[in-house]
């Protein structure tokens, strides 16, 4: 029975070259490959397991997870043909030739792939972190996949961008660190306004919009004068929102203007039309007293110089220049314990 059996496992069953291909040894290379793909499927299942539980770095072991399932599977396949007997060194010059080729075909794709797994193990750019690319393209992270990115914009719109442009280029990550922004929305108003009730009608309404974050030492809401424009002052808000409408920035600044537009017109804060003075330097001829001699026009009295009262305003902006800028946190510490450190710090001298 035993030299029967034996005889079974010795039964060549066809050649490959020179090298013959027992049936003992196909029993034996399938046992193995089924053993590599029991064992890939449970690695998977584990690691699918930790990734449901864990709160952070899900990306990075869903790619972990791939890798282990598609390793074992490789090395289970190799191992099994070498126990069938093939011998690979027969097939070197061949797999080598064949190995140039796909890497002339695929170098994109590995490129890909590469800048894919540099994205998840450099922890710049996280699953739900919300991103501004070079050519304005913006939205949330859904996926990191192994040859693109894919970004989900406020309208619902999948944006898929190639893992190397993101690599390569300027990326804005809006919610990497932190939990807020600081947002400038701009305004004008006619010449002439009142600055200081222009200030607290904006900053009111500003603070009663529900995602304004509250008001601390590093974080205050301010109107800067920015500018003097061709009919209107310029001025502009910033403010510090919570981070889910830092999410969406269109929709957050339309509620902002909304907000500002309301607040002056309830204050009676006239909103400026573009508009331009006509200066008639010469009249038939004559400029100045003789041309309103020529018209027959009295002139008028001259002013009496009155005297200019001062006016307390409050300016922000000289202010925000006053506070001091936060240290970069050290290595393994919060960013919200650097700002505390700074917000302690003494002021400029």
């Amino acid at each position: 029975m035993q030299n029967d059996l034996a005889g079974l496992e010795e039964f060549i069953l066809f050649t490959i070259g020179r090298t013959p291909v027992t049936l003992g040894g196909v029993i034996a290379g399938a046992l193995v490959i089924v053993v590599a793909f029991v064992v890939a499927w449970a690695a998977a299942m584990g690691l699918r397991r930790v990734r449901a539980r864990a709160r952070y770095g899900s990306s990075a072991l869903y790619i972990v997870e791939k890798l282990v399932t598609y390793g074992v599977v490789i090395i289970g396949l190799v191992a099994g043909l070498s126990t069938v007997g093939l011998d690979f060194s027969s097939l070197a010059i061949f797999a080598g030739a064949v190995g140039v080729g796909v890497g002339l075909g695929l170098q994109g794709v590995v490129k890909e792939f590469v800048s894919g797994l540099v994205l998840i193990f450099d922890r710049v750019v996280n699953i739900g972190d919300y991103v501004e690319l070079e050519g304005g393209e913006r939205g949330q992270v859904q996926e990191i996949g192994p040859r693109a990115t894919r970004l989900r914009n406020n309208d619902n719109i999948d944006i898929i961008i190639p893992n190397s442009h993101l690599i390569e280029g300027t990326l804005v990550n809006w919610t990497l660190h932190g939990a807020t922004r600081r947002i400038h929305i701009p305004f004008s108003v006619a010449y002439g306004a009142d600055k200081e009730k222009v200030r607290e009608a904006v900053l009111d309404a500003a603070r009663a919009l529900p995602f304004t974050m509250p008001e601390s030492e590093m974080h205050k809401s301010q109107v800067w004068l920015i500018g003097f424009g061709d009919s209107a002052l310029n001025f502009e808000l910033l403010v510090w929102p919570d981070l889910s409408a830092a999410k969406r920035p269109n929709a957050m600044l339309a509620a902002y203007t909304w907000a500002i537009d309301d607040a002056l017109r309830a204050a009676k804060i006239e909103i400026p039309f573009p508009q331009t003075d006509l200066r008639i330097r010469s009249l038939f001829g004559h400029e100045g007293d003789k041309a309103i001699d020529v018209l027959q026009l009295k002139r008028p009295a001259a002013p009496e110089e009155a005297k200019v009262a001062a006016i307390s305003t409050t300016n922000d902006a000289a202010a925000d220049v006053a506070r001091p800028m936060p240290e970069p946190a050290p290595e393994g510490a919060s960013e919200d314990a650097a700002q505390t450190a700074a917000a302690d710090a003494p002021g400029p001298t």
